[in-house]
């Protein structure tokens, strides 16, 4: 009889234990897509976010935007979309995919090559003499934005540039991986992807490229208050000191 009374005794608390689980309030998963350029700029937003949103539970899929777009458009289950540039953003905005873009950041291009500079490249004058250089497809913003960029410079430096590419990456960050593997003299990135293992050169303001970043919900999150949020976490003050502390330029209408 002792041993019933222990086992159901045992069988009660194991119950109690799970009402009280079953009553812990589960947070919900809010998918944001983003560029791969922002990475580290919404990891650290996270933080803030979920701390004004504590039911929330941000999960980031970071790729290149034409990606991104992409699956969005094949039904991805997403609940924002933060883009590089305005056209793969445009697009789905177009198609009804997503709600109002709005800008939220800024960014620049610049010229790296590796610590150990083989090239011996000292500025952004000197990208006509690289060898071995390394650009974005044509699709994927930075690959875009390099190109509008050498649409400014004069032919002959354009031509020289163009002739040396030796790879088109799908993403900023594998065309930054190209140099600090030394694979290449030289790439176009982004300023706010400078890694301390290659030196970067500013680009001439004559040829300079405004980089911008619009953010919005996608239509078919199901969750558009939550996505809303986050939109605006992201264009609010706090949200735009992060990004500012992080190498970005405020870009709030």
């Amino acid at each position: 009889m002792l041993g019933v009374v222990r086992f159901t005794l045992a069988a009660a608390l194991l119950s109690a234990g799970a009402c009280v689980r079953d009553e812990t309030p589960q947070r919900v998963p809010l998918v944001v897509f983003a560029a791969s350029s922002l990475t580290e700029a919404f990891e650290a937003l996270e933080p803030g976010f979920e701390a004004e949103h504590p039911q929330l539970d941000v999960q980031f899929v970071f790729s290149g935007s034409q990606v991104l777009r992409l699956q969005i458009e094949q039904g991805a289950a997403a609940d924002v979309f933060a883009s590089a540039d305005a056209s793969h953003m445009d697009a789905l905005a177009t198609a009804g995919r997503v709600g109002e873009p709005r800008m939220f950041a800024g960014n620049h291009l610049v010229v790296i090559v590796p610590q150990d500079n083989p090239a011996e490249l000292g500025g952004f004058d000197d990208l006509k003499t690289a060898a071995r250089i390394v650009v974005g497809t044509p699709n994927v913003p930075v690959g875009a934005y390099t190109r509008a960029m050498l649409a400014r410079t004069p032919q002959s430096f354009a031509d020289a540039v163009r002739a040396a590419v030796v790879s088109e990456e799908a993403n900023v960050r594998l065309v930054r991986a190209k140099v600090e593997l030394g694979e290449a003299d030289a790439a176009v990135v982004y300023r706010t992807d400078v890694s301390d293992r290659v030196v970067a050169f500013e680009v001439p303001p004559a040829y300079d490229v405004p980089v911008r970043y619009p953010i919005a919900a996608v239509a078919d999150s199901g969750r558009s208050a939550d996505a809303d949020a986050f939109v605006a976490y992201v264009r609010s003050p706090a949200g735009q000191a992060v990004l500012r502390e992080l190498g970005f330029d405020p870009e709030v209408e």
